[in-house]
């Protein structure tokens, strides 16, 4: 696919990427099914609701949907993300979230773009730092610290899911850091949904100090030559208001937005 159309693009993430549920499903991961919506459970983090669309629900029907979720997760004591997209319908289902104790978190951009012109690059880095793809655990909690010293929060479940995810089937991630000597000054992963065209990407927090010479660029372009050697034609991202520019300007478009809504008992 080359037409960058974003209804077109947005339609082939709808149809191939939702309902974004764990594949291979990891060990201790369990995915249970509530009329149109899926319910993750057993993650590092906090569960997971995610749907390809809601079929038409509305009103009472959709609220008690909600409620049903917020009672499951009120039990177990855990919170929960409802990933809404900016083209969800019905068009009132955020304030029906709120009503039942969502709290919205940071709006991010669903950008797509075609693979083949950005692998056909070569990834560009300032003198003394490396790319170098990683599975070892040691080099996972390295990242952790780096996400960590760029958060200032708590990212211990990341270690712990991104070896999962290795575990499970070291051929669906790849995960590579940019090191500068002994310091990972950078990080991102990509992953290949089966049954898709699409390669989706992961990550991308770089040290302040690192921020601006071409290091997250290059991280993007490395990735999509992972994807393009899978035979996969389009790449996406849920991008923040940093790093879309820099994506839109490398000719991904953006095709919606996206919101965790997180409830917490």
């Amino acid at each position: 696919m080359t037409d960058l159309d974003a209804t077109t693009l947005r339609a082939a993430y709808d149809t191939q990427l939702r309902p974004d549920l764990p594949d291979p499903v990891p060990a201790g991961v369990t995915v249970e099914q509530d009329g149109p919506l899926y319910r993750v459970l057993g993650l590092d983090h906090r569960g997971f609701l995610t749907y390809r669309d809601l079929r038409g629900l509305t009103g009472v029907a959709l609220d008690e949907l909600i409620a049903r979720q917020v009672e499951l997760f009120r039990r177990r004591g855990e919170q929960v993300e409802w990933k809404l997209f900016g083209h969800d319908e019905p068009a009132d289902l955020a304030d029906r979230l709120r009503a039942a104790g969502f709290v919205p978190e940071e709006q991010e951009s669903v950008v797509i773009g075609p693979v083949a012109p950005l692998a056909a690059a070569l990834p560009v880095l300032p003198e003394g730092v490396r790319l170098r793809e990683v599975t070892a655990r040691a080099d996972l909690d390295r990242i952790v610290a780096m996400e960590e010293a760029v958060w200032q929060a708590d990212r211990s479940h990341l270690g712990a899911a991104l070896e999962r995810e290795l575990t499970t089937d070291p051929q669906s991630i790849t995960v590579v850091v940019a090191e500068a000597g002994e310091t990972v000054v950078s990080a991102g992963w990509v992953r290949y949904p089966s049954n898709t065209g699409f390669a989706s990407l992961w990550g991308g927090s770089t040290l302040p100090q690192w921020r601006r010479r071409g290091i997250y660029r290059a991280l993007v372009v490395h990735r999509a030559r992972l994807a393009a050697q899978r035979d996969r034609t389009l790449l996406q991202v849920d991008a923040s208001d940093d790093s879309r520019p820099i994506l839109e300007r490398l000719g991904l478009v953006v095709v919606t937005t996206t919101t965790p809504y997180v409830y917490t008992p």
